[in-house]
């Protein structure tokens, strides 16, 4: 441990990352082969029994390494809504287009997920996705159902429903053109530019106020939104879709999230700022969560791309966590605690004040529901 530079000393290096000059994944991958992408290696998922490193053979080929390509498997899921209890959330229902996510952020604290496909929360959470091309079907049953009752559904809260591979797939827009027809509310969280795409859908919803959108904004530094958020649409361009939905009569705030220290902490005021401008109507904010894999993914990007500030970083990370990397209890886990995060609580909500920004927004119309069963289909005969 020698050679781990001074300004690592006095900070515990994850035990897969190996000092020689500067810290480094024991597993990384080529860089040539992870072009675009966030992650820095493709750990084990942690359910599996066994584990695989990869070493130096000792021979020097410079070898031709293709990029690690995107590939989408289709996933027949047994329903489609998901629902939660969580009391520190503010919605009971969900929908989910897609498993894993081609934007590869790199603090997604959805990639321990991937473990229960028997996959990487790494690279394979960014380059072997799930596509269900089934969700819009599975939903006309289950909105159907003797006894449903309309709520808000989120759509976005966990992988973005727009992210490149909806191009292709457009299970988005059909899950739209279901809700639309049953007069059901939902809320959308993005930080995608191909939401535009269905800005017809979108109007007409907004006219019955069944629909309201969440664009995320993490930095307004493009550089850095490129290295942890590579696939994401860039931040000027983030601004520009809150101004065209604006411009659509769309109901539109703007999600900081997540705030990290150091790294984009110092920006609050900023992105609030140009939110506004472009026509943002409420603002949130969600401090960074590093969940089991997500903690030594995002250790090993910050020590790759930022090794001088990981020493701060981490230390007010644990600051704001009971001094852990990450505390998941109800009411903690999205705001964080202790003087620093105190600090980020008030800063935004001041700047959201002086801006105008409202923290919940309109409330979505729930009474307009028809179910599809009722809508001028056919009946079942039994």
């Amino acid at each position: 441990m020698d050679d781990i530079p001074d300004f690592l000393a006095n900070e515990p290096i994850p035990d897969m990352a190996l000092a020689r000059g500067h810290a480094q994944h024991f597993s990384a991958v080529d860089q040539r082969v992870r072009r675009g992408r966030a992650a820095t290696s493709n750990p084990d998922g942690r359910f599996e029994k066994q584990a695989r490193e990869t070493f130096h053979d000792g021979w020097d080929i410079d070898e031709d390494l293709p990029p690690i390509k995107t590939d989408v498997q289709v996933e027949r899921a047994k329903s489609i809504i998901s629902r939660n209890d969580s009391p520190d959330i503010p919605f009971e229902r969900s929908i989910n287009p897609y498993r894993g996510c081609e934007h590869g952020c790199i603090y997604c604290f959805a990639r321990p997920s991937h473990g229960f496909m028997g996959l990487s929360s790494g690279l394979d959470f960014e380059t072997k996705l799930f596509a269900k091309p089934d969700a819009p079907r599975q939903l006309t049953r289950e909105l159907s159902k003797p006894g449903y009752h309309a709520k808000t559904l989120a759509i976005g809260t966990n992988t973005d429903p727009y992210q490149p591979i909806e191009k292709k797939w457009r299970i988005m827009r059909q899950i739209l053109e279901v809700l639309s027809a049953a007069n059901h509310p939902v809320a959308i969280t993005t930080k995608s530019a191909l939401i535009l795409r269905d800005l017809d859908l979108l109007s007409a919803m907004a006219e019955k106020r069944l629909v309201k959108v969440a664009i995320s904004v993490t930095t307004l530094d493009r550089k850095l939104s490129r290295s942890m958020e590579p696939r994401a649409a860039t931040p000027p361009r983030r601004l520009e879709v809150i101004r065209q939905l604006k411009e659509a009569s769309i109901p539109v705030g703007i999600s900081v999230a997540p705030v990290i220290p150091v790294l984009t902490d110092h920006e609050i005021e900023r992105i609030l700022d140009s939110g506004k401008a472009a026509g943002a109507t409420e603002a949130s904010y969600i401090l960074l969560r590093l969940p089991l894999e997500v903690a030594p993914l995002f250790k090993d990007w910050l020590l790759e791309n930022h090794p001088e500030r990981y020493r701060h970083v981490m230390s007010l990370i644990r600051s704001m966590r009971g001094g852990k990397d990450y505390d998941a209890e109800f009411g903690k886990r999205m705001k964080g605690s202790g003087p620093y995060a105190w600090q980020i609580a008030r800063r935004f909500d001041m700047a959201a004040k002086r801006l105008g920004l409202a923290k919940r927004g309109i409330a979505l119309r729930d009474d307009l529901f028809v179910s599809p069963g009722f809508g001028g289909t056919q009946l079942n005969l039994f």
